[in-house]
Order: C-alpha cells, then sequence, then structure tokens
C-alpha cells in the first residue's frame, strides 16, 4: 500500500525553508508522495459552496491562499530524490492548456519523471470570473484541454481540432520523462469525475472518502470503465480520508477495496505543527503500512 501527503503552504507558511523542510521530511519518513492544491485567487465573500466542509466554506480564509503548485512543486523536486510530486488537484478549465502542458512536461523533466498530474474541474465560479473564464462546460473545457496537453506530450509536431479548442501544427520541446506523459489522476467524487477518470486518465482522486462510502463510488467507476473498455486493472485509485482521522485498519480497509494509494493530510497554519503531523502519521501508518 503506497501512502501519499497532502499539504498546503499557506499565507506565511508560504516561505522556501518550510517548503524545503516539509517535502524532505515527508521524503526522509517514507512518505511515496506529496501532493499541494490550487486557487490562484480566493475571496473574502462568495456565494460557491466549498464541497468538503459542513458550512461550505473553506478552511483558513481568503488570506491563506497556497502558492501557484506546479511551480511549489517545481522548488520541491529540486530539494528531494525520490518522493513522488503531485498536484491535489490542477484546476485544468481555468487555464490554458498549451502554457499548461509546458509546466507539467518541464516539471517532469526537472524532477527526473516524478510528477503525477492530479486534475479537476474547480467549485468556486468566482475564481473563474476573476480569470475571465466562464464556468459553464468546465468540464467538457477540461476534457478537451486534456487532449490538447497529450497532443503536445505526444507528438512531434502537435495538432488538435476540438470543440473548445483548436490548436495549430506546433512544436513543444521538452517532452515529458514519463511516457507517453505524466499519469493523469480525475480528482472529485461526482459521476462526471468517475467518467472523465475512466475516459481520459490513468488514475483517479477521490477525497474525503471511508471504507463506508468508498463502495458506491467505486461501483460507478466501475460501470465508467466498462462503458470505456477498461477495467479497475487499467487505472490507480487513489483516496484521501480528508478530515476524517486515519489509522492502520482503515488504511488496510481501503487496500482489501483495490485502493492503490491512500493520502493523508497535514495542513495547518503552523509548520512545527506540520512537522508533528507527518511524524505521528509516519509512526502510526506509513512504517507499519510498508
Amino acid at each position: 500500500m503506497r501512502i501519499g501527503i497532502q499539504v498546503a503552504f499557506a499565507g506565511p507558511a508560504a516561505d522556501p525553508v518550510h517548503v524545503r523542510e516539509t517535502a524532505r521530511r515527508a521524503e526522509a519518513v517514507g512518505f511515496h508522495s506529496i501532493w499541494v492544491p490550487e486557487h490562484v485567487v480566493l475571496f473574502e465573500e462568495y456565494a460557491s459552496r466549498y464541497p468538503y466542509s459542513a458550512d461550505g466554506k473553506i478552511g483558513g480564509g481568503a488570506h491563506l491562499a497556497p502558492p501557484e503548485p506546479l511551480t511549489c512543486l517545481a522548488f520541491m523536486a529540486a530539494c528531494t530524490e525520490k518522493i513522488r510530486l503531485g498536484t491535489g488537484i490542477l484546476i485544468v478549465p481555468q487555464r490554458n492548456p498549451v502554457y499548461t502542458a509546458k509546466q507539467v512536461a518541464d516539471l517532469d523533466v526537472l524532477s527526473g519523471g516524478r510528477f503525477d498530474f492530479g486534475i479537476g474541474v474547480g467549485w468556486l465560479a468566482e475564481e473563474f470570473q476573476a480569470l475571465a473564464v466562464p464556468f459553464e462546460h468546465r468540464g467538457a473545457r477540461a476534457d478537451d484541454y486534456l487532449r490538447v496537453m497529450k497532443a503536445l506530450w505526444t507528438q512531434e509536431t502537435s495538432c488538435y481540432d476540438g470543440k473548445l479548442y483548436k490548436l495549430p501544427p506546433v512544436v513543444q520541446n521538452p517532452k515529458p520523462v514519463q511516457k507517453p506523459h505524466p499519469p493523469i489522476y480525475a480528482g472529485g467524487e461526482s459521476d462526471a469525475a468517475l467518467s472523465r477518470a475512466a475516459r481520459l486518465c490513468q488514475g483517479w482522486y477521490g477525497v474525503a472518502l471511508t471504507p463506508e462510502t468508498l463502495p458506491d463510488r467505486l461501483k460507478v467507476l466501475d460501470a465508467k470503465l466498462a462503458e470505456n473498455n477498461r477495467t479497475r486493472k487499467d487505472i490507480a485509485v487513489l483516496v484521501s480520508p480528508y478530515a476524517a482521522k486515519p489509522d492502520l485498519d482503515m488504511v488496510r480497509r481501503f487496500e482489501d477495496q483495490g485502493v492503490d494509494e491512500v493520502v493523508l493530510m497535514a495542513m495547518h497554519s503552523k509548520r512545527e505543527r506540520v512537522y508533528q503531523m507527518i511524524d505521528d502519521l509516519a509512526e502510526r501508518i506509513v512504517a507499519k503500512a510498508a
């Protein structure tokens, strides 16, 4: 069973010393991967509902936004040697796909092929508005953008003609180290997210799930895979219990359900608390799960 860790360097915690120490510590105690989130802007007031809290509000408030994830992971790549580096998640439809493909390929090269590409479609309509990007049809846009990026990663001269994006013949280098490209994990628990994983991705990353709630989502995932002539053997399943307190028994139960990697949470505004959480999870779960 692989065990990852999700962190968020919010506000004053987003300094190089803390980022470096967190990445190195997670690697030293045996975590398989480290994941960081994305929000380019946050808001003091917003109507959109955050899906992972009872009150619909994201924790920490507007002034604790994380650093840009690909930049952050590139910094961590230079500070580490073997831990895998993931976006949990990157909001694909609010970004230009050509620039994103370039950043992803560069990160994969600079990390020596350690990048895991967790993607999602976003929930914060106000963020899309601030970027002058339509919030509507963001799922279809994400699908088109993924196809654009795959073309850029795998074709020497790349082009794409889709409904929402048209790419003329271009040359983009370097190509990713991982072939045909870094693994893409569709984030989200909706049927649409599971369909995206089955159609376009090498994995699924579900959040705020427990051994009790996971089977329903796996049933839907299996059905979506079958529609695309695939099975669970063709993708990796990543799960995070998010706010639920994890223990070794939970991890074992996830493993019995076919989960490939469990991503635990170590998110706190105080750096010493983050280090304590990493060490505690490593001692209670990582070492024993190995």
